[in-house]
């Protein structure tokens, strides 16, 4: 695509008291059909046509037609009549760029439909093998190019003369958009260009992070581990070029993706990666220790009827908190299903095409909401969790020490869950305390006092490191998960809010379009369980990026 030529004419729409591309008045640039198609005057497009004479089948000195003006700017109107007075919709330009090539620059969709309704080629390739998918994906233009996938089966997978699909341009030039789309329809990763270049290799080159992450998280380790005609492989084009982080980035899901003794041995008690084995395993050596060497001691003064009520419901407590700790380990933290809406349609329907664009619940017109993994629409505070392999809905955070993923169907029990262990270490750490102090004798220094306590209890100072260990972890993840909840924002939101266009407002600055204020948010999630997206304060931005 030539874009020193295409991109020459400004998108300006027929206002007369604008100014055009050399600062004068645009009706005083508009000197013949061409520059009256660019600056969509339909107006003066008729007299020159019906009162001059001028022909709209015949290009200008450059080769160009009227049409592929008028398609460039966006103008439906004026193609449909530059049609119907004798421009060809298949004329071609010295590069044997149709007017759809054009329509393709600057994504214009209007002027597509009209186009191919008249006769237009969808495929049309110019010299160099470029389809309107190519250009399209050159220029990022992710809603045209899935206007004319969906309505009129353009081949979205398919080569230039370099080899190259529209999936390597979209890596190549950094359009993440583009290549979620792709994904998501199928578009075929490991095609090799030739020079041996696969989408993964271009994205290495050009060292963007996100396109690389979009690709790597759809697809396998063969992408990771191909190597082009010169013998590097994605990361090895990435350090070659400077780009370090992108490099270590690849380098380190490749070492993921081939570590079978990991995948086999660091399967959480549901089926996910995780240490919630490890975590049962120590809640329940604290709990037998706690009883053991704190309660029923030998060495240790009788328990009076206060302590032991307290030491009690702090077991009862550790059992509860063992419930939840399956609870929220077994439970469906919101995994995203194939339903609703995108259920109703036939295999012979496009969902992306027929989808209700009104219903935000389902669809905020951003493309980050596709999933090229898992292949479905998301709703807008979704991601997808590289471990557990799913789309959970209003993610927050992958906990290994649950073997699960925290969204909106298990936060509240994570939630209790934190506060149970909490509460568990706080008493049992109080008890423990009480009980060794009233057990000590009269010691004159603090070092005697520390090794009597060591040698004498045992026991006691391993529960004590242990349990101080769980206490101050798990008050720091019940601090900040009561500080997200009064806000109504996940982990994930806070951490990659830079990332997420919905929590910007108009001016740019952090604006969560779900914080209804402290009282409603938590009353709807300790009520609930959950917030309801549909409840927005106001209408947040598109979606950057997943």
């Amino acid at each position: 695509m030539a874009a020193s030529e295409i991109e020459i004419v400004s998108d300006t729409r027929n206002h007369h008291n604008s100014t055009g591309l050399n600062g004068n008045p645009i009706e005083n640039n508009i000197i013949d059909v061409f520059s009256a198609s660019a600056y969509g005057d339909l107006d003066k497009l008729r007299k020159f046509v019906e009162e001059d004479g001028f022909s709209l089948s015949k290009p200008n000195g450059n080769g160009y037609y009227a049409l592929q003006w008028a398609s460039l700017n966006n103008f439906p109107d004026v193609a449909q009549y530059i049609i119907e007075h004798g421009g060809e919709v298949n004329a071609t330009d010295n590069s044997q760029q149709t007017a759809l090539h054009w329509a393709a620059v600057r994504g214009s969709i209007a002027v597509a439909d009209v186009l191919v309704q008249n006769g237009c080629r969808v495929e049309a390739t110019d010299v160099n093998g470029y389809r309107a998918v190519h250009v399209a994906a050159q220029y990022g233009q992710t809603a045209f190019l899935n206007h004319i996938v969906a309505k009129y089966g353009a081949d979205f997978d398919t080569p230039d003369n370099d080899g190259r699909s529209p999936l390597h341009w979209a890596a190549y030039k950094g359009f993440a958009d583009t290549i979620r789309l792709l994904l998501f329809r199928d578009a075929y990763q490991g095609r090799q260009d030739k020079e041996g270049c696969t989408p993964l290799h271009w994205a290495a080159i050009r060292g963007n992070v996100e396109v690389c992450t979009v690709l790597v998280h759809a697809g396998t380790k063969q992408e990771l581990t191909v190597k082009d005609n010169a013998g590097f492989t994605p990361a090895q084009l990435a350090s070659d070029k400077g780009h370090r982080h992108v490099a270590f980035y690849l380098s380190n899901a490749q070492r993921t993706h081939g570590n079978y003794f990991k995948d086999k041995f660091c399967t959480g008690m549901m089926g996910n990666t995780g240490y919630a084995p490890i975590l049962l395993f120590i809640v329940v050596s604290l709990m037998v220790l706690f009883i053991n060497s704190i309660l029923a001691a030998p060495n240790l003064t009788k328990v009076t009827a206060v302590v032991g009520l307290w030491g009690w419901t702090a077991v009862s407590l550790a059992v509860c908190s063992l419930i939840m700790l399956y609870r929220c380990s077994s439970k469906d933290p919101g995994y995203i299903k194939n339903s609703g809406d995108l259920a109703n349609y036939s295999d012979t329907e496009d969902p992306l095409l027929n989808i209700d664009l009104s219903n935000s619940s389902i669809w905020m017109g951003s493309w980050s909401q596709l999933c090229p993994t898992c292949k479905i629409i998301r709703p807008v505070r979704s991601k997808h969790c590289s471990t557990c392999k799913r789309c959970v809905e209003q993610f927050d955070h992958h906990c290994p020490w649950i073997s699960n993923c925290v969204g909106k169907r298990n936060k509240w029990d994570f939630f209790v869950f934190l506060c149970m262990g909490t509460l568990t270490s706080l008493i049992s750490a109080v008890i423990t305390v009480q009980r060794i102090w009233t057990a000590l004798p009269a010691i004159p220094t603090a070092e005697t006092w520390i090794h009597h306590v060591i040698v004498q209890h045992p026991g006691v100072v391993a529960f004590l490191v242990m349990d101080a260990i769980i206490l101050i972890s798990a008050t720091t993840l019940t601090v900040a998960q009561i500080f997200q909840i009064a806000r109504n924002i996940t982990t994930n939101e806070l951490a990659n809010a830079a990332r997420y266009g919905y929590l910007r407002g108009p001016d740019g600055r952090f604006r969560n379009p779900y914080n209804h204020g402290c009282r409603k948010n938590c009353a709807d999630f300790f009520i609930h369980g959950y917030t309801d997206d549909n409840e927005i304060a106001w209408p947040p931005l598109q979606q950057a990026t997943s």
